[in-house]
Order: C-alpha cells, then sequence, then structure tokens
C-alpha cells in the first residue's frame, strides 16, 4: 500500500515537473526562498500590528500556485508547492552551513566590528524553529488554497478573466489568513511574544495587502496561466 502510493506520487510529480514551465517554476521557488529571508526584517510594529518584510513577496507564490490551480489542478499545484518548500529547506540547511564556517563576509571589512559577521551569519544562517515553522504554515496554507481554488471553481458560473479572478481572489484571501495565522502562532507567538490581539491583525492586514496585490497582477496572471 505504501510502497504504491509512493510510486505513485512519484510518477505524478515526475509528470508534473515536465509540464510546469520551467520559468514558471524557478519564479515560484525563488519568491519563496526570499521572502522567508526577507522576513528577518521588521518592516513595522505597534500594539496591535507587527509586519516583516517577507509580505513584499509573500503575494506572489499565492499567484502562481492559482495559476497552477487553474491549468494543472489542485493537487498538482499542492505538489509544485510542496516541492518549493522542500528546496526552501535545502537552502536553508546550505545557508545554515555557510554561516557556521570560518571567514568574514564583506561587510566586516567596512566595518571592522565582529558583531556585524556574527550578525550577518545570524541573519543568513536563520532560526531553524523559524524556518520550519514558516515551512509548516505553507504546506498547510497551499492545501487551504487549493481546496478553496476548486471548490469556488466548481460552484461559480463564470467564463474567463472573471471565473479566475472569483476562484483567485477568494482562495487568497482565505489561505493567505491561514498562512500568516499558523506561523504567528508556532512563530510569533512563543518567539517574540506577540499577543493574540496582533496575531489577528496582522493576519487580516496581511491577508488584506497581499489580496490587493493579487488584483493589481490578476490581469496578467491570467494571461500567464493561458500561456502555461
Amino acid at each position: 500500500m505504501i510502497k504504491k502510493l509512493i510510486r505513485s506520487e512519484y510518477i505524478a510529480y515526475r509528470t508534473i515537473l515536465q509540464r510546469v514551465p520551467s520559468l514558471a517554476f524557478a519564479i515560484f521557488v525563488l519568491a519563496v526562498v526570499m521572502m522567508n529571508l526577507l522576513a528577518n526584517k521588521e518592516l513595522f510594529h505597534n500594539d496591535w500590528i507587527a509586519l516583516d518584510c517577507g509580505f513584499a513577496l509573500s503575494w506572489l507564490p499565492f499567484v502562481l500556485m492559482d495559476c497552477f490551480c487553474m491549468v494543472f489542478g489542485g493537487k498538482n499545484a499542492l505538489r509544485i508547492s510542496i516541492m518549493a518548500i522542500a528546496i526552501n529547506l535545502l537552502t536553508f540547511c546550505i545557508f545554515k552551513l555557510i554561516s557556521l564556517t570560518p571567514g568574514m563576509w564583506g561587510s566586516y571589512y567596512d566595518t571592522g566590528s565582529d558583531v556585524v559577521n556574527r550578525a550577518l551569519n545570524d541573519t543568513i544562517g536563520g532560526s531553524t524553529w523559524i524556518v520550519a515553522g514558516s515551512a509548516f504554515s505553507m504546506a498547510v496554507s497551499s492545501a487551504v488554497n487549493s481546496i478553496v481554488n476548486i471548490a469556488v471553481a466548481k460552484m461559480v458560473k463564470l467564463s474567463g478573466f472573471r471565473h479566475f479572478a472569483a476562484r483567485s481572489f477568494i482562495s487568497t484571501a482565505i489561505s493567505q489568513f491561514v498562512d500568516n495565522a499558523v506561523f504567528a502562532l508556532i512563530v510569533s507567538v512563543p518567539l517574540f511574544g506577540w499577543t493574540f490581539r496582533q496575531v489577528i491583525f496582522c493576519s487580516i492586514t496581511a491577508a488584506g495587502f497581499e489580496l490587493v496585490l493579487e488584483v493589481l497582477f490578476s490581469r496578467v496572471a491570467y494571461r500567464m496561466s493561458s500561456y502555461l
């Protein structure tokens, strides 16, 4: 049973990776890796809300997931997302090993301060718990995005761009909220002391911001999906 499942998934992954255009897959993976790296820098923080710079790119993978859902189906979109998460974890392991090696970053020679070198090592190496939390939250939100996207596609009686927009906007709003909320609950609350109020407002605000960006780029995404 398990062997048969592994075999079928292997075939499914091999097939979908052959079908997905290399450029689209590369942009998807790069966005996932970069948003996790940028999440190390805080963008805004007060008693009600806290945002990091990862939000600058976190909308892009979800836009591409909506395109993948439309063209390849929900299960294959989730497989592509899982593959990107795995590559991101591999990238983190490489960064972690590099941060542990001797030697100095270029900024050290500009300042002469070892504090700068240690700070860069900590940033590039990252926190294992943060990366693991990010991977888990994205896996959960990717599954939610695929399920909601396909469910909406079956319910709406629209065609063309309106059909794509309806399933994309609804699935993105829900899945982005789930992604932000799960990450905040398992990472930001225990590590950074976020309150439940900050978790909720951050999740809503970030999901709203990411939805706005998806709306702005929806026409481009729709046209891109026709070339996949």
